[in-house]
């Protein structure tokens, strides 16, 4: 019976470690993609600037603004927004994974502990 408990608690741990394995994994590429994203968006400001100052736009704060006004400036924050989103939602999916690999182990804890008290 023991035997039999022991395989079900390892199978149980393994899918924990798997699970965590996984969120960690589209944490780290999330992640990733956000900062690929906020370096990018300096250099699409700039690219941006510069076009402004072609098309005559001779002040920087001129420049800036219509940079900030582009279209491909406005689509570049939306994909920059929802990497951060993806990013926070895989944190918390990670966490929460965490959280219920801790409650998991509390619960181990315990009924060893029933066992060892009754003998079982």
């Amino acid at each position: 019976m023991a035997q039999v408990i022991d395989m079900a608690v390892d199978e149980d741990l393994e899918r924990q470690f798997e699970d965590v394995r996984t969120l960690a994994k589209i944490y780290a590429t999330a992640k990733g993609d956000r900062l690929r994203l906020e370096e990018f968006r300096k250099i699409r400001k700039n690219q941006l600037m510069k076009r402004a100052e072609l098309d005559g736009y001779k002040a920087i704060g001129a420049q800036e603004r219509e940079a900030y006004s582009h279209p491909e400036y406005e689509k570049l924050i939306k994909g920059l927004a929802e990497a951060v989103e993806t990013e926070s939602r895989a944190l918390w999916e990670l966490r929460l994974s965490e959280w219920r690999f801790e409650a998991w182990r509390t619960q181990q804890a315990n009924k060893r502990m029933e066992r060892n008290r009754y003998g079982a």
